[in-house]
């Protein structure tokens, strides 16, 4: 099961322009897991590799435990649901402070 701050290889499929392609890594965001397993959607924000130097986008660092090959951005302008069966396998997870700063970005995007 999916949880909050784990970093999952999603399937995307055929994209609109400016959207996220085909699989790709993605920071789930939520719901919380107050929603139980059956809930049939997950928000996940999708992650480039391509360093922008926009403010919107998180730096997450290739590792063991991100489980990311390359030095990715979490793309917080992005911000989707999708359904749980996009998700193709669990990459790994991301730290307490990048999750705040995430949270943060994402937060401002949504005026809070």
């Amino acid at each position: 099961m999916a949880s909050v701050d784990d970093l999952w290889l999603v399937d995307f499929g055929v994209p609109y322009p400016g959207e996220p392609a085909t699989r790709r890594p993605a920071l789930v965001v939520g719901p919380p897991e107050i929603f139980g397993p059956a809930f049939p959607f997950i928000i996940v924000v999708p992650l480039t590799t391509a360093r922008r130097g926009l403010s919107l986008h998180i730096e997450v660092e290739a590792s063991a435990a991100t489980g990311l090959e390359r030095t990715s951005y979490v793309q917080c302008e992005l911000l989707r649901s999708v359904n749980r069966n996009r998700l193709v396998h669990r990459l790994g997870g991301i730290d307490s402070a990048t999750s705040l700063k995430v949270a943060a970005v994402i937060g401002t995007l949504l005026g809070r």
